[in-house]
């Protein structure tokens, strides 16, 4: 029996508690029964927030009648809600509604079988890799992806009838011949994709990346401490049972802007297969009292469900700075209060894996550098002169180069450059090229040459000057010895 909550509501004093006893004295005569409340919260919201007498009577009566269920036969009472934080907490326990399931936004995998089943009857061209849409598909729902699939097919009609393959006045062009001609391409998809808005990237979306070890160029050390920290703990947890280790469950990264933090992180995602909640600081603040707490908690909570995950705090300096140095109303000091002690209850919980990343970590909280929260703190530096040819590499893996280019000789000349001033000047060398084979007007460019990388030397600055390197050095040797020091 299915009842969509506003329906139950009438004016009349008495009527709707009256027709929840319907529903259920009907499920009794009928049972073994099925009773499904839709928009459960819209019959049943907290009462301590509502001001009518209507509502606050309906929830009494249906907790009166889900108290009495044992005496009603076989009738199990199914709740649905997008808004579970506003249904009464007096039905959120065992005895009424005993399991609460929260129903993830689909991944890869299942955005992939939501399309095979959407376009199940669908003529497809050769050219649709359902694979790969799933891929770029991120944060939408299967009600997205139901719409997605429909727009693509009308855009593959509306396209059949402007090549007049078929005509809606002449039903002698619906022949079987011409119907076959029609087919939903991937370009369809890909255009459809432009008019379809997901749903679930209005919240926080949980999602693995596709970032490996072998994007990143350099920082050996690096991916050896967070491979030994996040990736064993999660994909060997009955060897660290069996010698007792508890594995960290927050670490920091910190370094100089553009050498590969949240790269870093992506990638020990990707290699422990965790589901991934990237989360920037500024996302969670917000101007209404208790919000953004609000906000924090609800990370960890889908964290906890959707386990095993990594949950990444970017420039988590702007969201836990240091408590009584700011000159606000006290909502810094409440988010990292909040935030501790969300991470002291995670210590309770497997598989969750929480990391920070900050060029800042003199702004940041002390209390939150300590073991039991960010147990490690991990120094990302600049890359050397091997890491930088490593970099050099990555970043021209697809790059058309001429035979007189020499990586080895401009990973010498890039002294300071961090990781993305060499993506920036790999792109810049390309452009150089580009520009030069438009003006040649020549139809496309051959390739880069030495020339264009050395003109782009010129072109593109170190963000780092031996100083600040400096500076950074030090910094990590004074952390590293409070935190053992703690």
């Amino acid at each position: 029996m299915a009842i969509n909550g506003p329906e139950i509501v009438s004016k009349y004093y008495g009527e709707s508690e009256a027709r929840l006893r319907e529903v259920f004295d009907e499920a009794k005569k009928n049972s073994p029964a099925i009773i499904f409340i839709d928009e459960i919260d819209s019959i049943a919201p907290k009462r301590e927030e509502v001001t009518g007498e209507v509502e606050r009577r309906v929830v009494a009566q249906l907790l009166t009648l889900m108290d009495g269920l044992q005496e009603r036969g076989q009738v199990v009472v199914i709740g649905a809600t997008n808004r579970p934080d506003a249904v009464d907490p007096a039905l959120r326990r065992p005895g009424r509604f005993d399991r609460e399931i929260w129903i993830n936004p689909p991944d890869a995998k299942g955005r992939q079988e939501i399309l095979q089943v959407h376009t199940r009857n669908m003529p497809l061209g050769k050219d649709v890799d359902l694979a790969k849409l799933a891929e770029v598909t991120y944060g939408y729902t299967g009600a997205d992806l139901a719409a997605l699939s429909k727009e693509a097919a009308m855009k593959a009609l509306r396209r059949a009838l402007q090549q007049k393959i078929i005509n809606p006045e002449d039903p002698s062009t619906f022949t079987d011949d011409n119907l076959k001609r029609i087919q939903v391409s991937m370009q369809d998809f890909l255009s459809a994709m432009r008019e379809t808005i997901p749903s679930a990237l209005r919240e926080i979306y949980i999602e693995v990346p596709k970032v490996k070890w072998s994007d990143i160029g350099g920082l050996a050390d690096a991916k050896q401490e967070l491979q030994e920290m996040v990736e064993w703990p999660l994909k060997h947890p009955d060897r660290f049972k069996r010698l007792g280790i508890k594995a960290p469950r927050g670490i920091l990264l910190f370094g100089p802007p553009g050498t590969g933090k949240t790269l870093l992180a992506k990638a020990v995602a990707t290699e422990s297969g965790s589901n991934f909640i990237s989360v920037r600081g500024p996302e969670v603040l917000s101007k209404w009292f208790g919000e953004s707490e609000k906000a924090i908690r609800e990370i960890f909570k889908k964290a906890r469900m959707a386990a095993p995950a990594v949950v990444f705090f970017d420039e988590i300096d702007s969201i836990a700075p240091a408590r009584g140095m700011s000159v606000d109303t006290g909502a810094m000091d409440r988010i990292v209060a909040q935030l501790l002690a969300e991470m002291d209850s995670i210590s309770r919980l497997d598989d969750i894996v929480i990391i920070g990343a900050t060029n800042r970590p003199d702004m940041m909280d002390p209390a939150l550098l300590r073991p039991g929260r960010f147990d490690r703190i991990v120094y990302i530096p600049p890359p050397d002169k091997e890491a930088r040819l490593e970099i050099l590499r990555v970043h021209t893996r697809k790059l058309k180069m001429g035979s007189d280019v020499d990586l080895a000789k401009i990973a010498e000349k890039t002294e300071n450059y961090t990781g993305a001033d060499i993506a920036a000047l790999v792109k810049e060398a390309a452009m150089l090229a580009l520009r030069e084979a438009i003006n040649n007007k020549e139809p496309h460019a051959r390739e880069v040459t030495m020339k264009h990388f050395e003109e782009a030397l010129t072109r593109v600055q170190p963000s780092l000057t031996g100083d600040i390197v400096k500076h950074y050095e030090d910094m990590a040797k004074t952390l590293r010895r409070a935190l053992r020091g703690s």
